[in-house]
């Protein structure tokens, strides 16, 4: 039986998670894109586009762009999920409607293109992250990725978010403009990528060496990292050596160097790297993933 006092608490947290996001998110739009006829892309960036060439607040449009988007969420996902989304939906609008009042900070575009994109990436990464969407093309790039796991989220983004950018460019005939959206779109990619995936990029090592008993002891006592030992045979010498292979994140690799070099300083060691890792301290391989 799940318990109610934990159930309480991951509720508030998502709620305040999304408060937190959709304000973010939304202050990248309203007080830098916005203003500067930047569409990011998505449904946000077709807001963008009809708020400057047919009238109307930015917020306004979001929200009503959503409505048949929320529908299918609701079909697809069921309706806890939906709630959130409709929750961050409605934050986003108003919030963009909010800062839209206030005079843009910058009217400098390649400054109001980085701002306005990190700020956004960085909100909807904190929303994607605890399990919800600030919809729009959110929920659609959820089906896609059930559909094509093997795809980032933010790659699926950046395809969706470069027509809407094409179309901006067509409809606001400014092809600079269109391009310092396309360098948000880059951008907002980038952040929200590391916002959810995290720097859990890390080194795959493998280590041959006639040492390899003190340097894996060695391992596991200073670095408190796992480590797997293989077994191989010398093309040339054809003896048989005992292969250590362990990942390690990228700051730790220089000790783990010092470590091999202390204790053999004629070890052959390969360093390449490992950009998707699932395990114990890195991403669990049994949750659904973004």
């Amino acid at each position: 039986m799940r318990n109610p006092i934990k159930s309480l608490k991951s509720t508030v947290k998502k709620i305040l998670v999304i408060l937190l996001g959709t304000c973010i998110y939304s202050a990248g739009v309203g007080l830098f894109l916005d203003p500067n006829e930047l569409a990011p892309g998505g449904v946000v960036g077709l807001s963008v586009v009809l708020s400057h060439s047919v009238g109307g607040a930015t917020g306004s449009w979001y929200f009503i762009l959503n409505i048949p988007i929320i529908l299918l969420g609701w079909w697809k996902f069921g309706g806890k999920f939906i709630i959130y989304s409709f929750y961050a939906i409605s934050l986003n609008s108003i919030f963009t409607n909010m800062f839209s009042v206030f005079p843009t900070v910058t009217d400098n575009l390649l400054l109001a293109s980085i701002a306005g994109s990190v700020l956004m990436g960085t909100g909807i990464g904190l929303v994607l992250r605890i399990g919800a969407t600030t919809g729009g093309m959110d929920i659609v790039i959820r089906l896609l990725r059930r559909k094509f796991p093997a795809i980032k989220t933010s790659t699926l983004f950046i395809v969706i978010d470069i027509i809407i950018v094409a179309i901006s460019g067509f409809v606001f005939g400014d092809f600079n403009i269109a391009m310092f959206a396309f360098i948000t779109v880059v951008l907002n990619g980038r952040v929200m990528d590391y916002i959810l995936y995290g720097s859990d990029e890390a080194g795959l090592i493998y280590i041959v060496s006639d040492e390899s008993q003190r340097i894996l002891s060695r391992i596991l006592k200073e670095l408190e990292i796992g480590a797997t030992l293989l077994t191989g045979k010398g093309a040339y010498s054809s003896q048989e050596k005992q292969i250590i292979m362990c990942v390690i994140k990228r700051r730790r690799i220089p000790r783990l160097e010092e470590i091999v070099k202390q204790e053999d300083c004629r070890a052959f060691m390969i360093v390449t790297s490992a950009s998707e890792i699932y395990g114990e301290g890195y991403k669990n391989i049994s949750a659904e993933q973004l």
